[in-house]
């Protein structure tokens, strides 16, 4: 009987031992592909650094990539890792943005939903120390539908104010039940969305910063309204808008 019972106890351990050991294997397996690489000195030791963008797609074939990553090979032969959220087709640019003469790493990574955003990165390895400089905050807005098929925006950074006149839209309105004839129905707000571009441009002599686009949506994603743009400058270790505004689509 308990020669049954260890062959039983022996069977049960070698079975759970091979499943484990499928489930380790099955994690091990994900195939990482590489998206780009390229040689930059983004240390400022004058040595060119080696920098790949690599990724994990979601399902063989697929585009959208579930997991991302930076793996960096120094100049001085130490290897960095910088993980970042899924997405689409990353992209780097290298420009001295926090302007201590060493190019930085600007990642945009495409998030594929309806509003046309992306995820935005910057990272400095100079003096082989890897600092997340982060990237300015969307700027914020009020916004509502007004009586009169109009809209008002107004930025809480800058108290600049802006009125637009939606009155060609008035059917489509007066059919979704926002309007009646041309009075609101009930207090509704505009859809700000956070950067759906965000770029390095040069704003300053020859200092480089960003330049942003956040879009204004009207009753639903594809009812565009405007854009916010705003220019930003790194100074003492923050962004600073140097400039906003936003812009009419229907003037695009």
């Amino acid at each position: 009987m308990k020669k049954e019972l260890l062959i039983t106890f022996s069977a049960f351990f070698f079975m759970s031992l091979t499943a484990l050991t499928g489930v380790y294997a099955g994690e091990s397996q994900e195939k990482t592909v590489t998206i780009s690489e390229e040689k930059v000195d983004v240390t400022g030791d004058g040595k060119k650094d080696l920098i790949y963008v690599k990724g994990v797609p979601y399902e063989e074939g697929a585009q959208f990539l579930k997991k991302i990553f930076l793996k960096i090979r120094a100049s001085n032969g130490e290897n960095y890792k910088i993980d970042l959220e899924a997405g689409y087709d990353p992209t780097n640019i290298y420009k001295d943005l926090n302007h201590d003469s060493v190019k930085d790493i600007f990642i945009s990574v495409p998030t594929g939903g309806s509003g046309g955003l992306s995820n935005f990165y910057l990272y400095s390895l100079k003096d082989f120390q890897v600092t997340n400089l982060t990237v300015p905050e969307p700027l914020a807005a009020s916004s509502q539908f007004e009586d009169g098929y109009k809209a008002s925006i107004k930025l809480q950074e800058t108290g600049q104010s802006y009125t637009f006149d939606l009155s060609d839209r008035k059917e489509e309105y007066e059919s979704l039940g926002l309007y009646q004839d041309g009075k609101l129905n009930e207090p509704t707000e505009l859809m700000v969305l956070p950067f759906g571009i965000l770029k390095p441009i040069k704003v300053k002599d020859d200092f480089y910063g960003l330049k942003g686009i956040q879009r204004i949506n009207g009753a639903y994603n594809a009812d565009g309204i405007a854009n916010i743009e705003s220019t930003w400058l790194y100074e003492k270790g923050k962004w600073r808008v140097i400039n906003a505004e936003v812009k009419s689509l229907q003037s695009e």
